[in-house]
């Protein structure tokens, strides 16, 4: 008999809108996630102990938990606090180091995990992916999808607006990831799953069209939405691929080769892929997409971002050594010093013009 569907791994709840936070036990006990209220809570140290304190009488059954940062003896840590509690589910509050912890935690002890987003910053609320600093460096750990996500467009609001621009890079570095999923998939024969490239290339679509400003409900609105499409595109296709291409093979090797002087994560994917669609010939959507990050006040250059046009050709010079056996535009047109240099002032003269 042939299969005529598939199961699709994602969250039972996605509320995204302004003053979700406050319906949040209900929307919990609703769903029977949390019936009792028994709830294991991680928060940071600064803003998490404000949102505790708002938070603290509508949910008198949790425990809260300070997450120290974004380390992976932090989220062991986590989960020995949190083994001997008899909750119904782990509750990630904050930004991206914290949902990480939070989902890192929930996956050892064997709980759900709902992720409560306070910042708009990357695409990994809702991946099944645990990005974590370990002794070696970071690494990313395979984890369940959050059963349910919240984002209270007030709080995004309230976070300082680096962080919304961060997460309109990654989002618009999907076009990109996907261009090279698909070239990988020309050239080499890798699997590609239709649906996941359709969820994350949309995502970004949304996000580069969409003629709102940041501070803009609408806008804002569809930014988490294609973040939250583009985690479980990850997990319809098993790995990162619908997502990462170019754009995070530079974005990483900025990590590695200036620690001290990286931008954001958002900020070095969204040049990533500006330039990386530039390589690929689609000098168009190149020129449109750096449009829509200087539009959102993104750097569209290595000099925007601080970095000399030299260290912009070390970066990409080094990027594929980021994810040795991934294929992208890099791996593709494998680049001399030289070409890189001639590609960045060719992309540059376009992009400035």
């Amino acid at each position: 008999m042939p299969v005529l569907t598939r199961l699709i791994p994602a969250p039972v709840v996605v509320d995204i809108r302004a003053g979700a936070l406050s319906d949040l036990a209900g929307v919990l006990a609703d769903q029977r996630i949390s019936g009792s209220g028994k709830l294991a809570i991680a928060i940071s140290g600064g803003s998490g102990r404000a949102l505790r304190e708002r938070l603290s009488d509508s949910l008198p059954g949790a425990s809260w938990f300070e997450v120290g940062g974004g380390t992976l003896d932090d989220a062991v840590k986590l989960a020995e606090a949190m083994k001997s509690g008899r909750y119904d589910a782990v509750v990630g509050l904050g930004g991206g180091k914290i949902i990480d912890c939070a989902k890192f935690a929930a996956a050892r002890v064997g709980l759900p995990l709902v992720a409560v987003a306070t910042n708009l910053s990357h695409d990994g609320l809702c991946s099944p992916v645990a990005t974590l600093d370990n002794d070696a460096g970071r690494g990313s750990y395979g984890v369940p999808n959050p059963i349910a996500v919240v984002i209270d467009l007030d709080i995004i609001r309230e976070a300082p607006v680096r962080f919304v621009r961060s997460g309109i890079g990654d989002a618009l570095s999907n076009i990109s990831a996907v261009a090279d999923w698909e070239l990988a998939h020309r050239v080499n024969g890798e699997d590609i799953d239709g649906l996941a490239a359709a969820m994350a290339r949309q995502a970004g679509e949304a996000v580069l069209r969409h003629p709102g400003a940041l501070g803009d409900d609408a806008f804002l609105q569809v930014l988490a939405e294609g973040l939250v499409l583009t985690g479980i595109s990850m997990s319809v296709a098993g790995d990162s691929r619908p997502a990462s291409g170019a754009c995070h093979e530079i974005n990483h090797a900025f990590d590695l080769l200036f620690p001290k002087r990286a931008a954001s994560h958002g900020e070095q994917c969204g040049l990533g892929a500006a330039f990386a669609m530039h390589l690929r010939g689609a000098c168009q959507e190149s020129v449109r997409m750096a449009e829509a990050l200087r539009r959102h006040g993104l750097p569209v250059t290595a000099e925007e971002m601080g970095f000399s046009a030299e260290e912009f050709v070390q970066v990409v010079g080094f990027a594929p050594r980021t994810r040795p056996g991934r294929y992208t535009i890099l791996e593709h047109l494998d680049l001399s010093p030289d070409g890189i240099r001639d590609a960045y002032a060719e992309y540059t003269g376009a992009v400035e013009a």
